[in-house]
């Protein structure tokens, strides 16, 4: 059981969350926390100039709102989005925040991939706690 488990949302995988909420709830200590976490890159400078909307402002506020609802109020969950590389900021984050588990999807989840994703692949290679790849 743990005490603080950690699951990066990918936007582009949001049918995962579910499956992941349902197996950190089954891992979680009683009185224990569970947080979401999205982490967005960071706009090249070159990029950067040419872009009026910068994303910290305009994106993070919006992504944080869907966090939330998929927590639906559940006091057992926080929600994060954080600005970086994925594969390190999931790492770095769940090590800051003391967080015993990443619980992180694999690339695909249907059986004919066995491939990890590159950001899981970091994550699994860096990290200093547990992680459970969810496929």
């Amino acid at each position: 059981m743990f005490n603080k488990i950690l699951i990066p949302v990918a936007l582009d995988h949001e049918k995962l969350i579910a499956p992941k909420l349902a197996k950190a709830r089954e891992l979680l200590k009683q009185g224990g926390t569970i947080t979401l976490l999205t982490v967005l890159e960071r706009v090249p400078g070159f990029v950067a100039e040419f872009v009026t909307v910068k994303p910290e402002n305009h994106l993070t506020n919006a992504i944080l709102e869907r966090l939330k609802a998929v927590a639906a109020e559940d006091p057992s969950i926080d929600c994060h989005v954080a600005l970086g590389k994925p594969g390190m900021e999931i790492v770095s984050f769940a090590k800051t925040h003391g967080h015993d588990l990443i619980l992180i999807g694999s690339q695909s989840p249907e059986a004919v991939d066995y491939a990890l994703g590159s950001t899981t692949s970091r994550v699994v290679r860096r990290s200093e706690c547990s992680v459970l790849v969810l496929r």
